[in-house]
């Protein structure tokens, strides 16, 4: 199937991604034929991908990547780059193909270090395919210094190399590295298209495909995950049941206790299942010998001390990104009481706990649920100024609790 299949609701995108494609792919056949490049083209060097949390970012930058490098056959005959079919494409979407670097991030930021390195890598000749590509999926993350180091790279392009950064908005890239690029901007999927996508390429039930696009308000990877594993249903329902529960201060205190926890077991599960194979690897790339107790070679210790650092912060990283995604689930919930309370006519995302819902709208008017939303997003601005996670969600459940 085409690449651009899992592209969902972004018709618009689509139609521009897919003209740059093919201007691109005339512009290197002209070149590895000796003729002339297109006088007009709408292929550029940088793009800048920016929408909603789930709105596709990543997935666009990827399906024009393996456009980029679709090899078919087809294209002699008029066909469209990016068939899904071809070696180009294949080894790109699978994130194998040698001239294409998918580069995220599961710490906080990323440093000038990982930049210099990606500004190295994008001076080299494509060395398989068409395209040298770039895809930072998490340009947003970037350091003051790294953004300074990047737009060197983006200010003066190597031939044939492109970047393909990702941002949930423009606010989030610096001035000077985004008037470089190229701007798509990407919308929140249409619930019902979320819902489709699940039945058809996840193998789905519709029913569940339905509530969970509902649930999550177009957001496709959240959707997946919902849809298919019986922990997240169940954490989610957890988070759905605090609005209930903050009726008074040792509530309060109780949620907010249990919220935090909830994060931490998660990090925990996480660290488990990846930390102790990353520092065995590290330590058996360093020499560690088996018949030597374990020891570790001499001048070893600060490599070692960097993995647990590295460690320490994906930690960190975990515990923040599930507290956010239940302070997400908050905000559903009381997005769907305020509608509820101002009779709108829009859908309810957490039909499923409509009797509870009723009962929070009877029991407050929509001046108090604003302010709870905005407690919500005040915890959310706080975690991300590295305000203790305890403190920050107690602070917020105390104003559910006065409204």
């Amino acid at each position: 199937m085409p690449v651009w299949d899992d592209l969902v609701g972004q018709e618009r995108v689509q139609t521009q991604l897919a003209a740059a494609a093919r201007d691109a792919d005339a512009l290197v056949t002209a070149i590895e034929q000796g003729g002339e490049a297109p006088a007009a083209s709408k292929m550029t060097h940088a793009w800048l991908f920016t929408g909603p949390p789930g709105s596709g970012r990543s997935t666009a930058a990827r399906a024009f990547a393996a456009a980029l490098q679709c090899t078919s056959p087809d294209r002699a005959l008029g066909g469209e780059p990016g068939c899904g079919f071809c070696d180009g494409c294949h080894t790109t979407l699978v994130g194998t193909h040698s001239d294409v670097e998918i580069v995220r991030t599961d710490l906080l930021s990323i440093g000038v270090k990982e930049t210099r390195d990606l500004v190295r890598r994008a001076q080299l000749s494509p060395a398989v395919g068409r395209w040298q590509v770039i895809v930072l999926e998490d340009a947003d993350r970037l350091t003051e210094g790294a953004g300074n180091v990047l737009l060197k790279a983006v200010e003066e392009p190597a031939p044939r190399t492109v970047w393909l950064l990702c941002a949930p908005s423009l606010e989030d890239v610096l001035p000077t590295i985004r008037s470089r690029c190229r701007h798509l901007t990407l919308r929140t999927p249409p619930v019902d298209a979320v819902a489709e996508v699940l039945v058809r390429r996840d193998g789905i039930e519709p029913a569940a495909a339905a509530a969970a696009a509902r649930a999550t308000q177009g957001h496709i990877g959240r959707a997946r995950r919902l849809a298919t594993d019986e922990a997240a249903r169940s954490r989610r329902a957890a988070v759905l049941k605090l609005p209930l529960r903050v009726d008074d201060v040792g509530g309060c205190l109780k949620a907010a206790q249990e919220l935090v926890d909830a994060a931490a077991e998660d990090a925990k599960q996480v660290a488990e299942e990846i930390d102790a194979k990353e520092t065995e690897e590290l330590r058996a790339a360093l020499g560690a010998a088996a018949g030597t107790g374990g020891r570790m070679p001499r001048g070893t210790a600060g490599v070692m001390k960097e993995l647990e650092d590295r460690q320490k912060r994906r930690r960190t990283r975990t515990q923040r990104d599930s507290l956010d995604l239940a302070l997400t689930d908050l905000t559903g919930f009381y997005r769907d009481v305020l509608a509820l309370q101002l009779g709108s006519s829009v859908a309810i995302a957490n039909e499923e706990i409509r009797p509870d819902l009723d009962r929070i709208a009877r029991a407050s008017g929509p001046e108090r649920t604003l302010r709870r939303i905005e407690a919500i997003i005040a915890c959310r601005d706080a975690l991300d100024r590295n305000v203790a996670p305890l403190l920050a969600v107690e602070a917020m459940t105390m104003s559910l609790r006065a409204g």
